[in-house]
């Protein structure tokens, strides 16, 4: 009886070793550090295959295995890169945030900021969505054009500013017209007021100009409907709300006399920036 119960153990020991082989066979292959050199030309000819999530995976091991090789601070922005172009914008601007604060004095820190304004920017979404993204493009904008402003980056962040300060202002003109259409004509004028006041050198501006006068004439504010469409005849005469709001001051048939004698148009001519 002993015997088969001594049998039986050591069976079960053997048993236990084949499982223990057979699971070591599957573990992951033994870390083995590889030069610097060899792992960051793979990771660039994964780049250049535009395999990008391998790609920003091999840089971040070059950095990983090689953390204080000038490889590696080259690694981190080429990381970010490869995100950007793989649209993963959140793990872009991580990489990006990491280089720039471990290398601030790096001669590539100015691309660094134009690849992270780049990935907010092209994250902004329509008008009709919250606009946090916009925002935080303009703000990494603006931090180009104030840190570098004679590169070439700042140069294309002033284009994009330019559009993302449009676009808030197509926002604003978005919520103002919803509530103008509610006939919420006090919420409207303020958004329609948030525009010149904000956004003066937008294209949203005529209109703004043009359906603060709607508003104020659907309140009984005659005389600040004249103010404000003749801030809009002085400074956009050629707009396509000129003659709108005329039409809506004036008598259908009296349009043209009121436009060859418009006494109190030109006593209340002004720039946009009167109205503040």
């Amino acid at each position: 009886m002993l015997s088969t119960v001594r049998a039986k153990n050591i069976i079960a020991i053997c048993g236990m070793a084949i499982l223990l082989a057979a699971c070591s066979s599957n573990e992951a292959p033994e870390y083995v550090e590889r030069p610097v050199s060899e792992l960051y030309n793979s990771a660039q000819d994964l780049l250049d295959a535009k395999e990008y999530q391998q790609a920003a995976e091999a840089f971040d091991e070059v950095e990983r295995q090689h953390p204080y090789s000038v490889w590696a601070t080259k690694a981190t922005l080429m990381s970010a890169y490869a995100y950007y172009q793989d649209n993963k914008y959140d793990d872009a601007i991580s990489a990006i945030d990491r280089f720039i604060s471990l290398h601030p004095a790096n001669p590539d820190v100015p691309y660094a900021y134009y690849l992270k304004a780049l990935s907010y920017y092209e994250q902004i979404s329509d008008v009709g969505r919250d606009q946090q993204m916009t925002q935080d493009a303009m703000q990494a904008l603006d931090d180009i054009i104030r840190r570098f402003p004679d590169s070439k980056y700042a140069r294309d962040a002033k284009l994009k500013k330019d559009l993302t300060v449009d676009h808030l202002a197509g926002k604003e003109m978005s919520v103002g017209r919803y509530y103008q259409d509610r006939q919420e004509f006090l919420a409207a004028i303020n958004r329609f007021k948030s525009v010149l006041d904000k956004y003066q050198t937008t294209t949203h501006v005529p209109e703004a100009l043009a359906r603060l006068t709607e508003c104020y004439l659907a309140l009984g504010l005659e005389g600040e409907a004249k103010r404000t469409a003749s801030v809009l005849g002085h400074n956009f005469p050629g707009s396509e709300y000129y003659s709108d709001s005329y039409a809506l001051l004036v008598d259908d048939d009296t349009i043209k006399a009121a436009q060859d004698d418009k006494s109190w148009w030109d006593s209340a001519t002004q720039s946009v920036s009167d109205l503040f």
